[in-house]
């Protein structure tokens, strides 16, 4: 009796194993115009048992999955549970301190401190990590922040072409278009005019400075 199946990552195609675990095996493959890959018992046909268990919903089984990342992201996460590795309960946790009680509220409470605080500003521009830990915001992806200063004459504009590099401590988790390979890319090649399409008109003697967060 095969159980009912979880889709929980999607990649590539060819029906190839990936990793196993017991009567578990992880693999890849491909059903009309869907790239998956899906958790079924070792020796079976993946895909039959996936649309078995699809029923009326198999026409339409592209538009069930979720994005690619968040995807791999629950391969992972299941791996690791099952292993006894991690607690979910843990990750929603962490995930919800970031979202919703840091980022970005402790960033504005140090912009704000700035403005009315000419002493912390200068400790601000001089030794960002430092002045930012006096509020008590320091962690994960905070260990070596840098604070640059808009002016009349001067735009600064933050990239990281690498990856996602972000400061957590102070603006929570890197939202999805800061990730994006399109805002990586653009930001280097067009910064005026990505800066415009985020509702930034800068006059054209506006200097752009774009720094690399992974530099």
């Amino acid at each position: 009796m095969v159980s009912k199946l979880d889709i929980i990552a999607y990649y590539d195609f060819n029906r190839i194993p990936l990793m196993s675990q017991g009567d578990t095996t992880y693999c890849i493959g491909r059903w009309r115009h869907s790239n998956l890959w899906f958790k079924g018992i070792k020796g079976r046909d993946y895909g039959n048992i996936f649309m078995a268990e699809l029923g009326d919903k198999k026409k339409h089984a592209h538009t069930l999955l979720p994005s690619e990342p968040a995807l791999r992201v629950k391969a992972i996460e299941t791996l690791l549970v099952e292993k006894g590795l991690i607690d979910p309960a843990a990750i929603d946790a962490m995930v919800e301190a970031f979202e919703g009680r840091i980022g970005p509220k402790n960033g504005a409470r140090v912009v704000a401190k700035a403005w009315k605080d000419p002493e912390y500003k200068a400790r601000l521009l001089l030794d960002a990590s430092g002045a930012i830990a006096e509020l008590g915001y320091s962690g994960l992806q905070g260990e070596h922040m840098v604070a640059i200063e808009n002016t009349e004459s001067v735009h600064n504009l933050v990239v990281c072409t690498l990856c996602s590099c972000y400061p957590w401590p102070v603006l929570g988790v890197p939202p999805a278009w800061y990730k994006s390979p399109a805002y990586r890319a653009r930001a280097v090649r067009d910064p005026r005019g990505v800066l415009a399409e985020f509702g930034v008109n800068l006059a054209m003697d506006t200097d752009i400075q774009v720094w690399d967060s992974t530099s």
